[in-house]
């Protein structure tokens, strides 16, 4: 993913009918009750409960009885998020009766928290930022290889068409993101996974990586620099990528909830969770984060926005999984056995939209993940030339870089179409994707037709058909 594709390495409606407008994400602390927890490192917890104000409320409260702070609720779809140094805080919240009203709970890493009490490109899978000097469209051919200069004689995409960027932040003071960026709609989820709007608390801090999505998907046609597939959209930035480059599961929650709640249209994911390249449903911790991911995108969906998100940079084969040897990366690594019940998320969350990368020859990119009926469609990643903090332009690769692409065909599309919701725009991007056969030497993990491979998916997306429907 980098692993941002690392880098390839991100409410209560339901109440009585006069809170029906109030806010998904009330991410309101909560004092922790007057008890004797056996003490141990501040962590992090998701809960799973049914999704209805009435029952998050009581796990909050069983939350506090166990001598933990509610960090954030989403009522609409069942989940609490939920800070402890109670060592026996998943056996204690659920003790007494709001107890049972707990699904499951899991911590989110396995490393104490690192950004402290509350009052995650873990590894980088693109190459090293190579500086360009007077950078032109006419050396950006992953352009050229989506068609996209060709789709910018039909639109540049709509002003009224917003994009989040969730990654690790985006410099909006870079003179081709400017014109394009929107500050009011920016946020910062890396404390906890709580919504963060100081100003400029979006910008990037330790990493280039998010910058530099922001430029293939929008950078602005203004006579300097690069041209972004969608140059006429707007950008926002929601960071879910903490200094020391973990995407935790509470920051990707937040990012995707802040995303649907301010009605962006699509969001990109270079990234995959951590502290697990694969989340096992099986396991305890694991099974309870990756039921509550899969809720809060899931209503993100409903909501209206559509995520596109990194395959991973790690030469796997997704439909067929059978170790992971990297994981958790916030503590010690263990080899352990898995199987396709154990997800890389987002991307292989339902109704994402999972991106595979493409050379320049229109083939697969060595690192890039794979797999047959997990990869959507493929896009250029391979050393391509975007926008990099401070004003200047870089190459790097990853399937970080491929994703980005296809956010922005997709942003024309919701501009040219902008009834459609996110299952038309998933419809139609697999539609209008270049079927591209398997090698013609050989290759075993190449499975399935030209139609629909484990490299390509339907093929490598085409922006120009996807215009002219």
């Amino acid at each position: 993913m980098s692993r941002t594709s690392r880098p390839r390495r991100l409410s209560a409606s339901l109440a009585a009918a006069t809170l029906a407008l109030t806010s998904l994400s009330a991410a309101t602390a909560y004092a922790a009750p007057a008890a004797d927890p056996t003490p141990g490192p501040l962590m992090n917890y998701v809960l799973n409960t049914k999704a209805s104000p009435g029952h998050v409320r009581k796990v909050e409260d069983a939350v506090k009885r166990a001598g933990g702070t509610v960090l954030s609720s989403y009522r609409d779809f069942g989940v609490v998020v939920a800070q402890s140094t109670n060592a026996n805080f998943k056996v204690d919240v659920r003790a007494g009766r709001n107890g049972r009203e707990v699904q499951s709970v899991g911590a989110t890493r396995t490393a104490a928290v690192s950004e402290g009490a509350q009052t995650g490109l873990n590894s980088v899978d693109e190459t090293a930022a190579t500086p360009v000097l007077d950078p032109r469209e006419s050396e950006q051919w992953d352009m050229v290889q989506i068609k996209a200069d060709q789709a910018h004689n039909v639109t540049d995409g709509s002003r009224r068409v917003l994009v989040g960027i969730n990654d690790s932040g985006v410099d909006d003071t870079h003179p081709d993101l400017a014109p394009n960026f929107d500050a009011r709609d920016s946020v910062s989820c890396v404390k906890n996974g709580v919504p963060d709007q100081t100003p400029g608390i979006w910008r990037p801090t330790t990493s280039p990586h998010g910058t530099h999505v922001a430029g293939t998907v929008a950078a602005a046609r203004n006579g300097i620099g690069i041209v972004g597939v969608a140059p006429g959209v707007r950008i926002a930035s929601v960071k879910v990528v903490n200094d020391d480059g973990f995407i935790y599961p509470e920051y990707s929650i937040c990012g995707i909830v802040w995303a649907a709640e301010h009605h962006m249209d699509v969001t990109n994911h270079s990234y995959f969770i951590d502290p697990f390249q694969f989340w096992c449903k099986d396991n305890g911790d694991q099974g309870a984060v990756q039921e509550a991911v899969r809720r809060a995108y899931a209503w993100a969906t409903d909501r209206g926005t559509l995520s596109v998100a990194a395959a991973g940079n790690s030469n796997y084969d997704l439909s067929n999984k059978t170790t992971d040897t990297t994981s958790p990366n916030d503590s010690t690594p263990v080899s352990r056995t898995i199987n396709n019940n154990c997800l890389d998320m987002p991307t292989e969350l339902p109704g994402v939209i999972t991106v595979a990368s493409t050379t320049q020859a229109r083939v697969k990119s060595s690192f890039s993940n794979f797999g047959l009926n997990k990869i959507d469609v493929a896009a250029p990643g391979s050393s391509i030339l975007s926008t990099l903090p401070g004003g200047g332009y870089g190459l790097m690769s990853g399937t970080s870089m491929a994703s980005p692409h296809v956010t922005g065909i997709a942003a024309l599309l919701k501009s040219t179409h902008p009834w459609w919701g996110p299952r038309d725009l998933e419809r139609a991007l697999q539609r209008e994707a270049d079927d591209t056969a398997c090698p013609a030497t050989p290759d075993a993990r190449c499975t399935g037709t030209t139609a629909n491979n484990a490299f390509y998916g339907e093929g490598i997306a085409d922006a120009l058909d996807a215009v002219h429907r």
